[in-house]
C-alpha cells in the first residue's frame, strides 16, 4: 500500500497579529509549523503503516525552508519526503496550488491513498484537497474522523452537520482529515536520526507535465485584495423601565413601528 500525505508549512496562528494600517498579517518573529490538520492526516497514514505495512511519502509545496516539516514528518515515521518549490509557483491560489500538487503526485507515481488535512489554518478554504482529487480523477471523501482498511477497501467515518456517515471506497482515493482517532505521535530518537540524514529531493515546474501559465499568479483566478478584522458593532440598546408590563409593551411596540421593524 502506497500512501501520500500533503503537508503545508503555516505560521503559528496563535501568535500572528493583524496590522490595521496595512490590512495584512504581521508574521514578524512568528514560528512556522506543520499545519495542525495535516499533522492529523499524517497520523492516520502512520497508523495504516503500523497495521498494513504501508509506505508513507510526504509532499509539500513551498519555500526551501518547508523541508523542515518534511523532516519532522520523517522523524515521526514517514518514509520519504518531497519538496515542490519554484518561483513560478509564488502567489498560487487554491486552484493553481491543487493543480501543481496533483501534477507532483502523478510525477511521483501511483498511490492507493492521498491524504490531506481538512484545511490549512492560514487560509481556511478547505478547497485544495477536493480540487486535487478532481485533477487526479479519483474519488474523494472529506472531513474524515477515522479511516481503516477492510476487505480491500478504505472505510471512512466522516463528520456531517448532524450525524456521522460511514463510507467505503476502493483505491485510489483522496481523503481530507479532520481528526485522527489517535493523537499525533511524537518523533522518536531513531526517527530524528533518520530525518537528520534524509535527503529531500526538490521538484520544480519544469519537472511536471503542466503549463507554467496555469500556476502562480498567472494561473490564479482569485486574488486577495484586502484582509481586515470586522469593526466591533455599536450597541445602542435601550432598556424600558416602565413598572407596568402593559405600558412597557406599548412603548416597545411604538418604538419598533417607528424604527420600521414592524408595521401596524
Amino acid at each position: 500500500m502506497n500512501i501520500l500525505v500533503c503537508l503545508k508549512q503555516v505560521p503559528d496562528t496563535a501568535k500572528v497579529k493583524f496590522n490595521r494600517e496595512t490590512n495584512t498579517l504581521d508574521r514578524t518573529g512568528v514560528e512556522n509549523i506543520m499545519n495542525p490538520y495535516d499533522r492529523q492526516a499524517l497520523e492516520v497514514a502512520l497508523c495504516l503503516k503500523d497495521k498494513e505495512g504501508a509506505k508513507v511519502t510526504v509532499l509539500t509545496m513551498g519555500l526551501p525552508q518547508a523541508t523542515d516539516i518534511l523532516k519532522e514528518a520523517i522523524a515521526m515515521g514517514a518514509d520519504d519526503g518531497v519538496l515542490l518549490s519554484d518561483r513560478v509557483l509564488g502567489g498560487s491560489d487554491t486552484l493553481a496550488t491543487s493543480l501543481a500538487l496533483a501534477a507532483a503526485v502523478k510525477h511521483l507515481g501511483e498511490f492507493d491513498l492521498v491524504l490531506c488535512g481538512k484545511q490549512a489554518v492560514d487560509g481556511d478554504t478547505a478547497q485544495v484537497g477536493p480540487e486535487m482529487a478532481e485533477h487526479l480523477g479519483i474519488p474523494q471523501i472529506t472531513g474524515a474522523l477515522s479511516l481503516s482498511y477492510e476487505d480491500g477497501k478504505f472505510v471512512v467515518v466522516r463528520e456531517n452537520e448532524n450525524y456521522q456517515l460511514t463510507l467505503a471506497c476502493a483505491a485510489p482515493l483522496l481523503v481530507t482529515v479532520t481528526k485522527s482517532e489517535k493523537e499525533p505521535r511524537f518523533a522518536s530518537i531513531k526517527g530524528k536520526m533518520k530525518a537528520r540524514k534524509a535527503q529531500i529531493p526538490t521538484l520544480t515546474v519544469a519537472d511536471l507535465d503542466i503549463d507554467p501559465a496555469t500556476v502562480g499568479l498567472k494561473g490564479s483566478p482569485t486574488k486577495v485584495k484586502k484582509a481586515f478584522t470586522p469593526t466591533p458593532p455599536e450597541i445602542n440598546g435601550e432598556i424600558i423601565t416602565e413598572a407596568d408590563a402593559d405600558a412597557a409593551v406599548d412603548m416597545l411596540f411604538e418604538k419598533l413601528v417607528k424604527a420600521e421593524v414592524i408595521t401596524r
